[in-house]
């Protein structure tokens, strides 16, 4: 794809998955704030635009509930816009960021106008994985032929943590990995929380932190959604972390992704083969913690200080509002 890319004509190509490893360190470190400060609990992730658009027309009471952060590509064009920009010597208004997203949701969330910076938008242009493979098409690119490119530094790098945000559940392991060691202090050796893997449309588990227990829940479908905040509405839920993502499966099938044909679809298990290729990506990377990423440690050093300074707060976080059903 790196290699397409570059002769589509674009000038830099960077890896989405950072920007889900610098995701996970804010949610984390999120997190950890909440539980340590007695804050609004139980966190929902933000990361998947359908639903937090649903949320905001739908239960905008629970809005407290969602996390600051901004999804991974949003964060992604604002570090890009601001410490990229400065390091490479060019100027942020003359930068064009093009996210290849698997969701056609990510179009509508890139011109909400808390995605914004220095009046600058985070992201210019949002296209969806099947609008590239068109694009690699009518450009009589013969992708299967491309010789391999790595992606450009300083921000290249990403770790199986950020791999795995693509699928149901693997935001919450993510989170899960990185949160543990921040509260902890120690080194975590198991690193797959396989109780929240899965095709099932709600997961609930407990997870054992040092001393603390974690209750977490992991929805995808919003009508899966819906039963987590109504409960959460009734004051029915324990939980202290939820993930939900819009999309049954989450974003490996994104309204962007290719389709399947029904034929392909009795032969194999789209969604399960897709998740399973992202768990073997982890499986074989070299870092499989967001917070242990070089390119993101060099990231708070050089620029952010900490996770949820000031600067990433600026630069990171976002804000929602209750939005009025369409007619």
């Amino acid at each position: 794809m790196v290699t397409a890319l570059k002769r589509l004509g674009f000038d830099k190509v960077f890896d989405t998955n950072t920007g889900a490893d610098l995701t996970i360190v804010e949610e984390a470190n999120e997190l950890v704030e909440r539980l340590t400060n007695g804050e609004t609990l139980p966190m929902i992730t933000s990361c998947s635009p359908g639903w937090v658009r649903f949320i905001e027309m739908n239960y905008p009471e629970l809005l407290d509930h969602l996390s600051s952060c901004k999804s991974p590509h949003q964060m992604f064009g604002s570090i890009l816009k601001s410490y990229y920009a400065k390091k490479a010597g060019i100027d942020p208004s003359k930068m064009y960021v093009v996210s290849v997203m698997p969701c056609t949701a990510k179009k509508f969330e890139k011109i909400r106008p808390e995605m914004k910076n220095d009046s600058l938008p985070n992201v210019d242009s949002v296209i969806t994985t099947r609008e590239l493979a068109r694009m690699i098409k009518q450009a009589n690119i013969h992708f299967t032929t491309l010789e391999e490119s790595e992606f450009d530094d300083p921000m290249g790098e990403a770790t199986g943590a950020g791999a795995i945000f693509g699928t149901t559940g693997g935001v919450m392991e993510a989170a899960l990995r990185t949160a543990y060691e921040s509260i902890t202090g120690e080194e975590l050796q198991k690193l797959d929380f396989e109780e929240v893997r899965g095709k099932k449309g709600i997961k609930k588990a407990t997870i054992k932190i040092g001393d603390k227990e974690i209750k977490v829940a992991v929805a995808h479908g919003l009508s899966n959604a819906r039963e987590i905040l109504e409960e959460i509405k009734n004051g029915k839920a324990d939980y202290q972390f939820v993930e939900i993502m819009a999309c049954p499966g989450g974003c490996i099938m994104g309204g962007g992704q290719p389709i399947v044909t029904s034929k392909k679809r009795n032969e194999i298990d789209v969604r399960a083969a897709r998740a399973q290729a992202l768990y073997n990506i982890d499986k074989n990377s070299k870092y499989r913690k967001s917070h242990k990423n070089p390119a993101i440690k060099k990231l708070y050093e050089e620029y952010l200080e900490k996770p949820g300074s000031y600067r990433a707060h600026k630069l990171l976080h976002t804000t929602y509002q209750k939005r009025e059903k369409y007619s």
